[in-house]
């Protein structure tokens, strides 16, 4: 078997490994709807000092036009504004299949433009590394909502915030139930009462498992606050919520959520 097709097939067993008793993800589609993408979450943690600059330069410079010539896009990158760790660099990368995935890597270090720009970064020494940790995690968009979505801020290049939150629940049949709650009602009502979402995935690799992720946009802190006021005072949302079988204590076990700044290369 060609690597390539080894890498592909086991990311493929891998992300179906984590779908439980259900034999499919909640987030596939049917009929003539679009099929839902793949994002690649990626987290930069570093240490105060040089590996700032040179991460920074590196995806600025490299990895976003890299990718650019390859067709991959839109690619957010976001900086901690409050969350636990900082400095943290949060990059969100949609793919359209599995294979795209799982070689982008080799596609990209098969650029000379990419290896010539990104040298610093690419082959720095092990006493001075670009990073402290990467993590990554693989999400499949939702039904609800197969495709990313550019906020309007960004083509405006107009002061944002985005929102990046993860539901953990204690069994991946809770984890389906969430994800149905959302692609049936949730989403809808997030919309109707200015939760702009950016994206919505299922994660099928990653840390604290199982669970879904999703990011949300905002042109302020304060405009956040009263649209999550809004969603909250919802009558279709309290009843929504108050639903056998959809409630939190049923479905959602731990929730986690971290406010970004984009980038002022970031395309999303």
């Amino acid at each position: 078997m060609k690597r390539r097709e080894f890498v592909t097939s086991s990311l493929a067993a891998s992300a179906m490994a984590g779908l439980g008793s259900t034999g499919e993800a909640a987030g596939g589609s049917g009929g003539g709807d679009p099929a839902p993408e793949y994002y690649q979450l990626m987290v930069w943690r570093l240490r105060r000092g040089p590996q700032v600059k040179l991460t920074d330069d590196f995806l600025r410079d490299a990895a976003l036009p890299a990718m650019g010539r390859l067709g991959v896009g839109p690619v957010g990158v976001f900086n901690t504004m409050i969350g636990p760790d900082s400095p943290t660099v949060y990059v969100l990368v949609p793919s359209p299949s599995l294979e795209a995935v799982a070689t982008l890597p080799q596609r990209l270090f098969a650029d000379p433009e990419f290896l010539k720009a990104g040298a610093a970064y690419i082959n720095a020494p092990a006493t001075e590394p670009g990073y402290v940790r990467l993590e990554t995690s693989l999400l499949a968009a939702f039904t609800g909502m197969p495709k990313l979505e550019v906020p309007p801020a960004t083509v405006e290049r107009a002061p944002r915030i985005l929102e990046l939150r993860i539901y953990e629940s204690h069994s991946k049949k809770a984890n389906l139930t969430k994800i149905k709650m959302f692609n049936e009602g949730e989403i809808a009502i997030f919309r109707r009462t200015g939760l702009r979402p950016v994206f919505f995935g299922e994660t099928l690799i990653g840390s604290r498992l199982p669970n879904l992720t999703y990011m949300l946009t905002f042109d302020s802190i304060e405009q956040r606050d009263r649209n999550w006021s809004a969603f909250v005072a919802d009558p279709e949302w309290k009843k929504l919520s108050a639903t056998p079988g959809y409630t939190d204590a049923e479905t959602v076990s731990n929730i986690s959520n971290v406010l970004l700044s984009p980038a002022p290369y970031s395309q999303i």
